[in-house]
């Protein structure tokens, strides 16, 4: 058997310890060996470099992807990928040369145009980096990618009205769109209109019931809207999937709190305070924990003094 047979064997081995266990040492080893014994397998690069991406090493990640751009110096995304790795680097003027090369190559390649856009933006030039998203958006219309980073950009400028269009744009395409969703609940919270934004977090919660962040905002509109009962079955929701939320264990807690004093019982009681401890174990420094602990306690003392 010749070298490149075993080294797309070992090129096997390792995608099979990658989907098994994502960014394991395992699969970094066999992608080593693949590329130790057919040193031109572009393959092993990408995936080796991917992981070193996740695992945010990104001297070894910048290593491998400019070796698939030595072995592959006409593929756009080569050029792509390298790009990424010097902006997760903060080496913005190097990851612009790379998304520009990838455009000279492809004049037509949504992603290295949407990723330029997303340079501008972290740049701080608002007005190139809309301009680059809708290039994006004309060259290839049924991509949600650069339409939901346009959406994102509007959304974080507080420009409602845009954000708002853009994100149903991409649910006409995709209407199981969930990032879609769920910023368009918070952005109806913001505008006030919490039945707009409850049916956009059900929406959520229909495609993923398990997403603890949308339990744990409609928690927040039911608290607003004074519907009790509502709030606290979706926070204790939300806390079953994610226990360690500071915020919904103080907003349950006060909750709580408000039942308690109008039906005091000790059993209520406890729960509120072991609530509250916990949050303080999270975060010493959490001034509502911190504050109706202190109301707990004193009422403690002043019925002992009675």
């Amino acid at each position: 058997m010749d070298r490149k047979t075993y080294a797309r064997e070992w090129f096997m081995e390792g995608s099979r310890y990658d989907r098994l266990d994502p960014q394991s040492d395992k699969a970094i080893e066999a992608y080593k060996k693949s590329i130790i014994l057919d040193p031109t397998f572009t393959a092993a690069y990408v995936n080796l470099g991917f992981i070193y991406l996740q695992r945010e090493d990104y001297d070894w990640a910048l290593i491998c992807f400019q070796r698939v751009v030595e072995l592959e110096p006409n593929n756009p995304e080569t050029y792509n990928n390298l790009g990424y790795v010097y902006e997760k680097m903060d080496r913005l003027g190097s990851a612009r040369q790379m998304y520009e090369r990838a455009l000279k190559l492809n004049p037509g390649n949504v992603e290295a145009i949407f990723n330029i856009g997303h340079l501008s933006e972290l740049e701080g030039d608002y007005h190139n980096a809309v301009q680059q998203y809708k290039k994006a958006i004309e060259v290839d219309p049924n991509s949600v990618t650069p339409r939901f980073f346009l959406a994102l950009l509007h959304d974080r400028h507080d420009m409602f009205d845009e954000a708002i269009q853009e994100y149903h744009a991409i649910l006409d395409k995709n209407p199981t769109h969930v990032k879609s969703l769920f910023n368009l609940g918070n952005l109806h919270v913001q505008l006030g209109d919490y039945k707009k934004a409850i049916t956009f977090f059900e929406r959520v919660l229909a495609f993923e019931p398990e997403n603890a962040d949308a339990w744990n905002n409609l928690g927040a509109i039911y608290e607003a809207k004074e519907q009790w009962e509502d709030a606290v079955t979706a926070y204790e929701k939300s806390l079953a999937l994610n226990p360690f939320q500071e915020e919904a264990n103080v907003n349950l807690a006060q909750i709580h709190y408000r039942q308690y004093t109008s039906k005091p019982e000790s059993s209520m009681k406890d729960k509120i305070i072991r609530r509250l401890h916990f949050v303080l174990s999270l975060n010493p420094q959490k001034k509502k924990a911190q504050k109706l602990l202190e109301e707990l306690t004193q009422e403690k003392g002043k019925k002992k003094t009675k």
